[in-house]
């Protein structure tokens, strides 16, 4: 399955689609600055230098949007890019966005803008980045 050619505005300032890099690991979550959400970004951050020595670039996903996505990034220190998918266009196209107007939190590992696992439905937030790293060092 491929993943949409989109293009996203990051907390950056700078616009970026995910489905252009080689290899990547794009998480969706609910909401900045909730308990959860938060751990699952400490987490990927945490792991993000064993990421990129398999390869693979981490973009962060909300329906937040860019102000608030700078600021949580700010706050923790992130080293990679939070995107934002304000409205939800994405994460409707890609059938994730609950009746809230939020992302479900699931994780896709692209390898060449394909979609090469899907990781959903993890009982604690800060799995998904170990598990996509398994992932990833598997691709």
């Amino acid at each position: 399955m491929e993943f949409p050619d989109v293009e996203l505005k990051a907390h950056t300032g700078e616009v970026v689609n995910p489905k252009k890099y080689e290899k990547a690991v794009v998480y969706f979550f609910p909401k900045a600055f909730t308990s959860g959400c938060t751990r699952e970004a400490i987490r990927f951050n945490e792991l993000y230098e064993e990421f990129k020595a398999a390869g693979f670039e981490v973009f962060g996903v909300s329906v937040d949007g860019v102000d608030t996505l700078r600021k949580f990034a700010e706050k923790y220190g992130l080293r990679f890019k939070l995107l934002s998918d304000e409205g939800g266009a994405l994460a409707r196209r890609l059938g994730i966005l609950r009746p809230t107007g939020t992302a479900e939190r699931v994780t896709y590992v692209l390898k060449s803008g394909s979609i090469a696992e899907v990781l959903r439905g993890l009982k604690s937030a800060d799995q998904h980045a170990d598990k996509a790293l398994e992932v990833a060092k598997r691709i």
